[in-house]
């Protein structure tokens, strides 16, 4: 395992999702602020890495397994701890998409993977464009700083929701045509 900054920033992120996970259940008042903030901070580190990893030439193979899994557990974990914490539908069908969706993408990535075609369903722009509504989103409801961004949230997570599954259609279209030309 090289130990370069990008690497080094991925594994701070996961070392930060048992420290987000406690802060979420702390008993004082500013729970929900240090939640958002250490939620806040590792989406920015999550940026940082990539961004470093690409303009320092630093990308190793150990970086591109552990990057996306670190980003899919504090994700799945913020997606898990609002639906407990706000116990409304508006909330929990949303989080039970996103992570339905993490879970199919990551299988169908492996398998085209194994046929060779991992390209097929590379990160699209709109994957990106997903992920920065879903991290805004979070951030905005786990900090319930008042109502007006509770609501923005819940706008966000209505978008971060429409982009999941339109995202998540477009990678299985792409993936059937290409297994599809291998039967045609």
């Amino acid at each position: 395992m090289p130990l370069n900054i990008p690497n080094l920033l991925t594994m701070l992120r996961v070392v930060l999702i048992p420290v987000f996970i406690f802060s979420f259940f702390l008993e004082t008042e500013h729970r929900y602020l240090i939640s958002a903030f250490i939620f806040w901070f590792a989406a920015g580190t999550d940026m940082l890495d990539g961004y470093l990893a690409r303009k320092l030439n630093q990308s190793t193979k150990f970086g591109a397994f552990l990057d996306p899994v670190a980003d899919k557990v504090m994700v799945g974990a913020a997606l898990v701890m609002l639906s407990q914490d706000y116990q409304t539908p508006f909330v929990t069908i949303p989080a039970i998409i996103m992570i339905s969706r993490e879970i199919i993408i990551s299988a169908l990535r492996e398998w085209m993977a194994e046929l060779g075609r991992r390209g097929v369903v590379a990160v699209s722009i709109w994957g990106k464009v997903k992920t920065a509504a879903q991290m805004l989103a979070i951030i905005a409801l786990l900090s319930r700083y008042n109502e007006t961004v509770i609501n923005i949230g819940y706008g966000l997570m209505y978008i971060a929701t429409a982009l999941t599954i339109s995202s998540m259609v477009s990678y299985l279209w792409a993936a059937t045509r290409s297994t599809d030309a291998d039967n045609g």
